[in-house]
Parts: C-alpha cells; structure tokens; sequence
C-alpha cells in the first residue's frame, strides 16, 4: 500500500512538472511573439498622434471608437460590438487663466490690465467644473492646508477664492498611495469651499513632478451647495503662490470658459473571442479607451488599450483556443463618470451572465511589477502559485490590491477582479498633465505589460479558478 501511496504521489509530481513546463513554454511563445512581432507600441502611436486626447463627447471619443472597432476586428476577434452608455459632455472651452495681482483697483476689478503687479500662473480647470464665463473672476485668496483647516477658518473664506496647498506625501514609496491621501481636494474640494461661501478653487496639483506643468483630472459637485469654478495649478507655481500668501494678502484673478452639456451618446468597443468549452463563461481584460483633452492620454490608459489588443492578436497569432470566452473591452468615459464600466456590469447583471475573472491595465505603461487582486483565499493562493511562471518576465507580486474602476462591480456578480501593477515611480509625473504623450512611453516596458498580462489570462483561461 505504501508503494502505491508513493507512485501516486510522484505521478502527480511529474504530472504537475510537465503542466508546468507546458505552461512555461506557451507563455515564452507569448513573449516572443510580443517582443519581435507586437503591434502595441505602432497602434499606441496611431491612437496618440492621429486621434490624439479622447474625452467623452468629443469627436475625437468617435474616432477612437471606430478605430478601436477595426482594431479588434483586425487584431483576430470573433466579434465585435459596440455597447451604448450615456457619457457626460464637459467641454473646457478655451484657454484656461489664473494670475496674480497684489493690487487692483476697485474701479477696474475685472480688467487684467489695471493690475498693478500680475504674475501668470501654469493652471487647468478641473474636469466637470464650471467656468467663470467671459468675465474674469478676481477674489482675495485664502491657503487650506488640509480640510480640518478649513472647518477652523470657515468663516473667513465667503466670496474669496480658497487655494488647497495641501502636498502629495513624499513618504509613501508607492505614489498611488499619495494620489488616494491627496485627491480628496480635487475631487470634493469645491463643494467643501462652497458650503461656507467661497466663490472658487484653486488646487495644487496631484503630482510628485519637479516641474511646474498643471494636473486637470475631475471633480464631483455636491448639489446642496452652489458650483463654483475650480483650477489645478503647477507645483511650482502653487510653491510661489503659498510663498506669497505667507507674506502677506494676494488677489487671484481666474478666467475659464469651462462648460457642462447634457449627456451624450457613448460606447464600450468590445472584441470577443468565444470559448471552446465554457461559451456562456466569460474572462474580461480591458482598459479605458477616454482621456483628458490637454493631452495624448498615452499612459492614462492609452497603455491599457494596446495592451489589451496585443493579448487578442497574440493568442490568435499563436493559434490559441480559449475554454471560456474572453471579452477585449475598450471601457468608455473612465476619467469623469465611469459610465462605460457602470453599463458594461449593468448588463452582464441583468442578462445573468456569469463572470470567473477580470483585469484591467489603467496604471500607465511602465515595467510590470505585479498584479493586484481581489479574490477570497483559495483563488488567491492559486494565482500566487502562478509567479515563477511569471518572474522572468517581470512580474514580483501577486497579492491583494486594486483592481481598476471600470471592472471592480463585476465582483458582486462573482468574478475575481485584477489590476497590472506597473512601476509607480514616473505615473505622476504625466497623469491628467500635458506630458502625458506618446514619447513618454517605452516600447519594451509597454510590451512587458501586455506579456504578464497575456500569461495571466491564459493561466486562468486553462486552470479556472
């Protein structure tokens, strides 16, 4: 009996070492295919330099769609379908102004040119902010330093412009850590001010950056107070402002034409390539296909859209049958409303879909260090058994963390939910900034990316979970 136990033991052993060396030679096909043959960096380009910035209601979000149609058609999918959402329409309308002026006089207070000292600022309105309008809005200005300040000093702020100063903590070794402390005032700083009069906003940018080039990103206005205009400035810029504020008072003078219309028509772009075993089973991997207008939208998440792509055109290149069927979603209107990711969980709910497992790249396209999951104890403890499958091409980690925003409500309908986690180092640096353009991207970076990814839809495609 004893021998039998044996031989059954070393059965599974070598049945286990042989799957796993099958696996590790599949997910080298996959790397080579990617690094020699990928498409990912050349589509990046197209979407970056001939679409260019992709916020929803644009023109250029319906020219990303259809691009993004043809891609995955192109690329090998089985399908592919537009899925229609309602998506906001903010337009920024112009040339955003923020300036300094110590002293103005009373007769002139809305003419830049009778400021006797100006100093321009490197400034942004805030996504889904309303403007100041043709008119220039010039207010004394209050320095926030935290929200608890501003519950100490509420009084003193009615109609004057309120400036949170309130910095990325340079302790946190991952900055998302810092953009979560901090985003806060971008997000509901407005509505905080307004609820004790103050007439806008001004936010020192969400970044590590050394530079002085201004973040936008959205805000959420809470409908009890009023909507009041809101502007992110350069770190730079923000430094010299607090130094001046220090010394003594100072009037901003702001000028944005920002505007919010009624809700459009927008769509998820979805590719699918139909399982062989577990048709009505679905695997999702995606990102969002919008971004801000000031910029290309080549990290935040043009990397997210290659990235999940290359994975459709790499299985289908390399002849790959998955069991389940694996959806290539190219989330609609990420950055201000998340309504793609709402409406794409809205109907896998009511149509009863069943969902095993979804991730999502939005965390730029720089080398990948891991992924972050959310899964209860026994699937987590079966992906994590998948890392030395990984570590040669880059991946160190597979734990709990965030997942991405378009696909986190899939998991009350089941799936487990997973995020590519790029080094954090640089995101910061180009989220929602100028900066944020094709040349800022690492082709050998970007197509790690989409290797770890590719190997970890695979392994959950064969193994389940």
């Amino acid at each position: 009996m004893r021998y039998l136990v044996i031989g059954f033991v070393l059965l599974i052993f070598i049945g286990n070492t042989h799957a796993q060396n099958m696996d590790s030679i599949f997910i080298k096909k996959i790397s080579d295919e990617i690094l020699i043959n990928g498409k990912a960096y050349d589509n990046l380009r197209f979407l970056c330099k001939q679409i260019g910035g992709r916020l929803s209601g644009s023109p250029q979000m319906y020219k990303a769609e259809d691009w993004g149609k043809k891609t995955l058609a192109e690329s090998g999918a089985d399908k592919v379908w537009l899925q229609e959402c309602m998506v906001p329409h903010w337009v920024r309308g112009g040339k955003d102004k923020l300036w300094i002026s110590k002293l103005v006089s009373a007769k002139n207070m809305r003419m830049p040119d009778a400021a006797l000292s100006l100093t321009n600022l490197d400034a942004l309105a805030i996504g889904n902010s309303e403007g100041t309008g043709e008119q220039y809005l010039t207010r004394p200005t209050i320095m926030i330093n935290s929200f608890d300040e501003l519950e100490n000093k509420k009084d003193e702020v009615k109609n004057k412009i309120v400036f949170y100063n309130y910095k990325f903590n340079e302790t946190f070794v991952n900055t998302f850590q810092s953009y979560s402390d901090a985003v806060k005032y971008r997000t509901q700083g407005a509505s905080r001010a307004a609820k004790y009069g103050a007439a806008a906003v001004v936010v020192r940018s969400m970044s590590h950056a050394t530079d002085n080039i201004p973040h936008t990103g959205a805000l959420r206005y809470d409908t009890a107070y009023p909507k009041i205009p809101a502007m992110a400035v350069g770190l730079k810029d923000a430094d010299k402002l607090a130094a001046l504020l220090n010394n003594g008072p100072v009037t901003l003078n702001m000028q944005t034409n920002a505007k919010n219309y009624p809700d459009t028509i927008g769509h998820n772009v979805i590719g699918e390539l139909q399982g062989s075993e577990y048709p009505n089973v679905y695997i999702t991997v995606g990102g969002h296909l919008d971004s801000w207008d000031v910029c290309e939208g080549a990290h935040d998440d043009g990397a997210g859209i290659v990235q999940t792509i290359e994975i459709l055109r790499t299985l289908k290149k390399l002849g790959y049958q998955p069991k389940h069927s694996i959806r290539f979603v190219l989330f609609a209107n990420e950055e201000n409303g998340l309504r793609g990711g709402a409406k794409y969980f809205e109907e896998a709910k009511a149509k009863g879909e069943k969902h095993l497992f979804a991730l999502e790249s939005d965390a730029g396209g720089f080398t990948p260090r891991g992924f972050g999951i959310n899964a209860d104890e026994t699937a987590l403890n079966k992906m994590k058994e998948w890392l030395p499958l990984l570590k040669n091409y880059g991946c160190e980690k597979i734990d709990r963390g965030s997942d991405g925003a378009d696909i986190g409500q899939l998991k009350s309908i089941g799936a487990v939910t997973a995020g590519l986690l790029p080094d954090t180092q640089r995101y910061f640096d180009y989220h929602h900034a100028r900066t944020d353009v094709f040349e800022n991207v690492n082709k050998r970076e970007l197509n790690l990316g989409a290797i770890n990814m590719a190997a970890l839809i695979y392994l959950v495609d064969k193994y389940g979970l």
